[in-house]
């Protein structure tokens, strides 16, 4: 299951980032981004493809949070950028989406079920646009196991603020 849970997460993000992570504040060229609080039962794990990744061992799942910025797509609507991070999977139903105020910005708020190469999963995405970057934070867990890491998950998602420093 862990491995599936890390495939995820490689498989919702593309590429690899140049950004360092200190103190729970990540820093990555001009943006500095502090971070919500991480759950005890989270380990930093690395994942190509995700600015910061943890493994929720007791949840059985992932979280990541990646920041892409001055990129091709960030004219995208919110909801293109969120279908774009599920893509490869399938049987996707969304159960909630809404538009939310998010660091000073909107994000756009998902809870949806999929199956990712036929396993049933849960995911609690949040797709925000700020400063010429897109965030996107992803929390992924087997669907019976979901409910243990998705408060967690909700602290640690509010407590993020992303600045660009001149």
């Amino acid at each position: 299951m862990l491995r599936l849970a890390l495939l995820t997460a490689v498989l919702l993000c593309g590429c690899g980032h140049a950004s360092a992570l200190q103190d729970g504040v990540l820093r990555k060229g001009e943006l500095v981004v502090r971070l919500g609080p991480v759950p005890a039962s989270w380990a930093r794990v690395a994942v190509q493809g995700a600015d910061v990744s943890y493994r929720d061992s007791a949840g059985e799942g992932s979280a990541l949070l990646d920041v892409r910025c001055q990129v091709r797509d960030g004219d995208a609507p919110l909801a293109a950028l969120t279908s774009h991070l599920v893509m490869g999977t399938t049987e996707r139903e969304v159960t909630s989406q809404q538009t939310l105020p998010f660091d000073g910005r909107e994000a756009l708020h998902t809870l949806m079920t999929a199956k990712l190469d036929g396993v049933p999963m849960r995911y609690d995405l949040y797709v925000m646009k700020k400063d010429g970057c897109v965030f996107d934070l992803v929390y992924v867990a087997p669907p019976d196991r979901f409910a243990q890491g998705t408060a967690g998950f909700e602290r640690f998602a509010a407590g993020l603020h992303g600045t660009s420093v001149p």
